[in-house]
């Protein structure tokens, strides 16, 4: 089976520093994996370059077997990729409900005439639209919050009302960036369980960035490590916590030489 994703030689050089050399990552349909690395690996870069919010200096990103360089991110999302960001960005006057609406914009099936006219077609995806919003709402456990302004929202279920609008868009790819940020132990164990629920409901590909090792080592079925900008280690979990060069880039040299 083709990959859905396929990564090769990336490379970013900003000026004179290279945040990413040579990256190189396949995910097969239905994968959940992790990218993960020490602060400044480049990971973030990586999921930039994969949405088209940096240019490419070099190498392919191929999407379905598709080349992604030189789209404009509006592309790549109406394609099927949807992201979260590392610090979130929520349109903080505008209610949980119209952040999670706006993301289905990407496919909104009716026509600049029949938005002025407000056809039978019109209000006819806008019910669709916002039922789809209610229903990841509901998933996410931020129902109850729908027409509260974002912006009140506490940290964690903002965090929450970002991976519901992103899944709003209707992806094939959902990259997160660490989900887990500012929540507490049982708010990442909640979120660990609607990660798997929704890539089966969803039928999603997930790549995430995250530094809580609970939720890698707890879900991430492949695991891809970076340090430098450049890939390390890759493996499945139990492989990944036995590497010595991981452990290195997290913990330092002593820390490795004990691992092993």
């Amino acid at each position: 089976m083709a990959p859905i994703l396929e990564i090769k030689g990336l490379s970013k050089q900003f000026g004179g520093l290279r945040a990413v050399s040579d990256f190189d990552l396949t995910l097969q349909e239905g994968e959940l994996a992790g990218l993960i690395g020490p602060n400044g690996a480049g990971k973030t870069t990586v999921f930039n370059l994969v949405t088209g919010v940096y240019p490419v200096s070099g190498g392919d990103i191929l999407f379905q077997g598709r080349s992604l360089l030189g789209m404009h991110p509006y592309r790549i999302t109406a394609g099927g990729i949807a992201r979260t960001f590392q610090n979130i960005r929520p349109f903080p006057a505008l209610s949980v409900l119209d952040n999670v609406r706006i993301a289905c914009h990407c496919h909104d099936g009716y026509s600049t005439l029949d938005a002025v006219l407000r056809s039978r077609r019109f209000w006819a995806r806008e019910r669709e639209m916002t039922g789809h919003a209610r229903e990841l709402l509901q998933v996410f456990g931020l129902l109850g919050r729908q027409y509260e302004v974002a912006k009140n929202l506490p940290y964690g279920e903002q965090r929450r009302m970002e991976i519901c609008r992103a899944l709003a868009a209707r992806p094939k790819l959902l990259l997160l960036d660490e989900p887990a940020a500012g929540m507490n132990p049982s708010e990442v164990g909640a979120l660990m369980d609607r990660i798997h629920f929704v890539r089966e409901r969803f039928q999603l590909t997930i790549l995430l960035i995250e530094h809580q090792m609970r939720v890698v080592m707890g879900i991430c079925e492949h695991i891809t490590v970076m340090d430098f900008g450049q890939v390390i280690a890759r493996g499945k979990p139990h492989e990944i916590q036995n590497n010595p060069q991981v452990v290195e880039a997290y913990l330092g040299r002593g820390a490795a030489r004990m691992a092993s």
